[in-house]
């Protein structure tokens, strides 16, 4: 459901056509085509800028889909950085690398078929960056699991952190009371200090300072 007022978000929307780019305009219209939710070009843009904020060279993506939110961090990161992607579909996982090579992006990007918690545990080092986008009852796990992976002066992401498209986070539901939970978690961790950005369904961004 929005957060957002519609005219204001399309007014800001308005503002980013200067990423326009025939890939970019392909994976969305295949986004909308098959109702799939990618993060949508408000939140790539963010997570992009946040990723070049703090010099990002290695970003984990929990939940990857056909590679939207990889564009944004490949642009990130840069050619010498990676970008470790999890998705349980491998079908759209053939579609990221499709995209992506045509954005000149796939070489610094690696896909693992899986369950993303599990597929990041077999992963070894730090991130720069993890992003959280899996099942919302999976969130509270993910962030358990990727809160220790992260470098001091790194960031964990997370988007519909204020919802989904079918609910707020002030209705009461499985899905609902474990982005609660999560968002909880995460207020409560000394080690990192953290915003929740009300955009699209509600971006978390926090900030490993310990």
């Amino acid at each position: 459901m929005p957060i957002v007022d519609p005219k204001i978000e399309a007014y800001t929307r308005s503002l980013l056509d200067g990423y326009d780019e025939p890939v970019l305009l392909a994976m969305e219209a295949e986004g909308a085509e098959r109702h799939f939710p990618i993060v949508g070009r408000h939140v790539g843009v963010t997570l992009g800028l946040l990723a070049r904020s703090i010099g990002a060279k290695r970003v984990m993506e929990l939940g990857s889909g056909f590679g939207f939110s990889a564009y944004w961090f490949g642009r990130a990161v840069g050619p010498d950085g990676e970008v470790h992607c999890t998705e349980g579909d491998p079908a759209n996982a053939a579609t990221a690398e499709r995209y992506l090579t045509d954005a000149r992006l796939w070489d610094r990007v690696t896909y693992h078929v899986g369950d993303a918690v599990e597929q990041m545990a077999g992963i070894p080092g730090e991130f720069d960056v993890v992003f959280c986008d899996i099942d919302k009852p999976g969130y509270p796990d993910a962030w358990r699991a990727a809160a220790e992976r992260i470098r001091p002066g790194g960031l964990y992401l997370c988007d519909n952190t204020l919802g989904t498209s079918n609910d707020t986070i002030l209705d009461d539901n499985d899905r609902t009371r474990a982005i609660r939970e999560h968002n909880r978690l995460i207020a409560d961790d000394p080690r990192y200090e953290s915003t929740l950005l009300p955009m699209r369904q509600g971006v978390l961004a926090a900030l490993r300072i310990a």
